[in-house]
């Protein structure tokens, strides 16, 4: 899902004639590293038991760490989607 919304995005970007669009479309996709972080809080705080101060560092250091992994392999995907729906749609243009 996160290179159709890349592609949708990127789409919408270069209709407005923006043709800026790399960037965006690497964080529109990782951006869901967000919510994977915010849940792993919200999961902390309602589910989890850990009263100790290391512990919870270890968690939430683990969890950034694999927030950061998400947030690059969902803006790969995302980026790499959108370049390949640009090169797509320009490639089709018949110049005469």
């Amino acid at each position: 899902t996160c290179a159709e919304i890349s592609i949708a995005l990127t789409y919408f970007q270069l209709t407005s004639e923006d043709y800026r669009w790399w960037w965006r479309a690497f964080l529109s996709s990782g951006s869901s590293a967000l919510y994977v972080f915010l849940y792993s809080v919200l999961y902390f705080y309602t589910r989890l038991n850990i009263e100790k101060l290391v512990s919870t560092l270890l968690y939430f250091g683990y969890m950034f760490m694999l927030s950061i992994i998400f947030f690059l392999l969902t803006g790969a995907v995302g980026a790499s989607a959108g370049f390949l729906f640009v090169k797509a749609i320009y490639g089709s243009i018949k110049i005469d």
